[in-house]
């Protein structure tokens, strides 16, 4: 029995100059979408002494799409048109003011669980 030629006229083409193995490029697709993570942070004070600070709530930000944020409480979720919209809800008690703080990326990613951040 003899296999019968290909019927495609046009023979497949790699679509980069070298082989990616496919985890590699899944975890470079990830690294490309990942959101960055970020908590608000509530303060109370100036930033001098007896100043205090406390996280209120984690989000996700997605480029220019939506972002998500949920308090620390786990009662608060929001969607939001950007990051800066959770500093405003989160300030408006008297003496305490909101900002973002933002964890730094590694730019790692990795299938197995064990090994993520």
């Amino acid at each position: 029995m003899t296999a019968a030629p290909s019927q495609n006229p046009r023979p497949a083409t790699r679509l980069w100059a070298t082989p990616v193995p496919f985890d590699q490029e899944l975890c470079g697709l990830v690294l490309d979408t990942a959101p960055q993570l970020f908590a608000v942070v509530q303060v109370y004070g100036d930033g001098r002494e007896g100043t205090d600070g406390w996280v209120v709530a984690w989000g996700l930000a997605n480029g220019d799409g939506p972002t998500h944020v949920v308090g620390v409480d786990g009662r608060t979720r929001l969607t939001l048109a950007s990051p800066e919209r959770a500093v405003h809800l989160f300030t408006g008690q008297p003496g305490i003011t909101a900002r973002l703080v933002w964890l730094a990326q590694p730019g790692a990613a990795t299938l197995d669980r064990t090994q993520a951040a």
